[in-house]
């Protein structure tokens, strides 16, 4: 239970800090930061920090699976994990603090300066938080092996994200203008007010950082321990290999895409097209019900219905939301019901996804012989930090093309912005949705039973192995006495499935290797004697030699 509650924190104070970044960030970009400047460097400003933005996301991105590495390489004891979520934790949330200010007056009296130091800020701010959001992510294999207990944990994990992320949607308003009005002596949405906002997500995404480094466990296990050191090389080698992390990576991409470019340009939807920013709680309101709805109800859907069946309604109920919203006109009711309808299957949606990933970690390590969990459990939040990255540049790119910057108001917004506004914020992400509906149920077959199977499997190539190794070693320290710094080496044989007799002749071959070969220790002398015994050829018994002899016989 208390490993429970902590991962549930964690994922709460998570995804307010994503939501923060992802939704809300570029709007007090576009809206506050440069208020007071001449209009054209103010829009020349705001169209500069959100390409910002945006590129270096794009460059971190890059770099997701090298940290995977990092982390899936990290033996501490603590575990692997729990480190990085603690440190990328508290120095993500200073950062985040950080650039929801003016850096004290710069981005008013020297933007040159201002965009130095948003650089420096905001490299480090993306790259912590990227070893945060992948460790967190990819501990839950670390938690437990069992597939009920994932689910549960996933379960309770994604209850707390779906409160953080719907609770900043529910409460920036109010916060926003509460603490304008104590800072400034006047209403509205200040950037005093956002600043302040800014500190009260970074303060509870530290906290909660810290709370699950301190009340979650990681298991050691015989799969587990299968896992080895991997080098970059390898580590995009095993994400190209594993053809169903990179179908559901393909899914999840669009999927997320479709979804931020609608969510994060739900504010600018409330305030300049339906004239009522003060309802835009509304949105978080109902996505904090949703969430409370929904994600209990994962894993008795999944029970029922199977992963594949709760993913596809889900998108469909999605679409369905779309529709709504393109026929809603004005009419704040309607409006409400289609973001109900959008919003409710969301969590089904992820968790079915991140579930998908999940299991394959043991794919991977069932097809390839390595498991990489850190590197195939970075691919979703490398997806969700992709479609941030872009959200964030599709909302700056709306806003000002849109003209919804600065002091504009409904009033100001013609009805061909309203409806390239619609085309770009509800027509294309119901298409790309659509897409993604397709390729999920065309290409991914790592449903929850075959992973069942899958487990079963390593499970009993475990067990064989660990027999056969104690076998050598027991023989090695009979024959040769202790086991000190004894190295293990497995070739595995091979078979022609074709050109048995033409691989000689430089002809078409195609051979595959099999899970039977030779098994061997070994030790390195200090001297040339080579002392060797073969537990197939026992009445042969010890053989030695040294390698003086053989290179004079030569």
């Amino acid at each position: 239970m208390k490993q429970r509650i902590s991962y549930m924190l964690g994922a709460f104070g998570h995804d307010m800090y994503y939501a923060t970044l992802s939704g809300f960030f570029i709007l007090f970009v576009t809206s506050k930061l440069f208020e007071g400047l001449p209009a054209a460097e103010a829009s020349r400003m705001i169209a500069f920090i959100s390409s910002l933005v945006v590129i270096i996301r794009l460059i971190e991105i890059a770099f997701d699976p090298v940290i995977g590495g990092i982390i899936d390489n990290t033996n501490t004891r603590f575990g692997k994990f729990k480190p990085w979520i603690a440190i990328g934790g508290v120095i993500s949330s200073v950062a985040l603090a950080l650039i929801f200010s003016d850096f004290f007056g710069i981005a008013h009296t020297n933007t040159i300066l201002y965009t130095i130091l948003f650089i420096i800020v905001f490299i480090i701010l993306d790259t912590f938080y990227s070893f945060k959001d992948i460790a967190f992510w990819s501990m839950l294999p670390a938690l437990t092996t069992d597939n009920r207990e994932r689910e549960k944990l996933a379960t309770v994990a994604r209850l707390g994200s779906s409160f953080g992320g719907s609770s900043v949607g529910m409460f920036i308003v109010p916060i926003i203008a509460f603490f304008t009005l104590m800072v400034t002596g006047h209403s509205g949405q200040g950037a005093s007010g956002w600043f302040w906002f800014g500190m009260i997500v970074a303060i509870i995404s530290g906290g909660t950082a810290l709370i699950t480094a301190w009340g979650t466990e990681e298991k050691q296990s015989d799969l587990r321990q299968i896992g080895q050191k991997t080098t970059t090389i390898e580590i995009f080698k095993s994400i190209a290999k594993n053809d169903q992390l990179l179908w559901i990576s393909l899914t999840y991409i669009l999927y997320a895409i479709a979804n931020v470019a609608t969510q994060s340009t739900l504010m600018l939807y409330f305030k300049y097209v339906l004239d009522a920013l003060d309802s835009y709680s509304l949105v978080g309101l109902i996505g904090m019900i949703a969430g409370f709805i929904a994600v209990p109800l994962f894993p008795i859907l999944v029970k029922k219905l199977t992963r594949r069946l709760v993913f596809t309604i889900g998108i469909l109920f999605m679409i369905v939301g779309y529709g709504i919203f393109l026929t809603a006109g004005t009419n704040l009711t309607a409006v409400l019901v289609g973001i109900a309808i959008f919003l409710f299957p969301q969590q089904l949606v992820f968790l079915s996804v991140l579930m998908t990933i999940t299991d394959a970690v043991e794919y991977g390590q069932w097809k390839n012989g390595v498991r990489n969990e850190a590197v195939t459990l970075a691919m979703r939040p490398l997806l969700d930090k992709l479609a941030g990255a872009l959200g964030n540049g599709f909302v700056g790119f709306i806003a000002v093309s849109a003209g919804m910057t600065g002091s504009a108001t409904a009033a100001s917004i013609t009805s061909s912005n309203v409806s390239a506004f619609k085309m770009y914020v509800f027509i294309l992400p119901a298409i790309v949705m659509a897409l993604a509906l397709v390729i999920f149920l065309s290409r991914i077959n790592l449903t929850e039973k075959r992973h069942q199977e899958i487990v079963k499997e390593l499970k009993a190539r475990v067990v064989t192995e660990s027999r056969s190794l104690s076998n050598l070693t027991t023989k090695f320290e009979e024959k040769f006495g202790g086991s000190e710094n004894v190295n293990y080496f497995f070739s595995p044989g091979s078979i022609n499935l074709l050109g048995e007799n033409t691989n000689y002749k430089d002809g078409h071959v195609l051979s595959i290797a099999t899970t039977v070969g030779t098994m061997g220790v070994a030790r390195l002398r200090t001297d040339d004697k080579i002392r060797l015994y073969s537990m197939n050829f026992e009445e042969q018994g010890l053989i030695e030699f040294r390698l003086s002899e053989l290179k004079d016989s030569i």
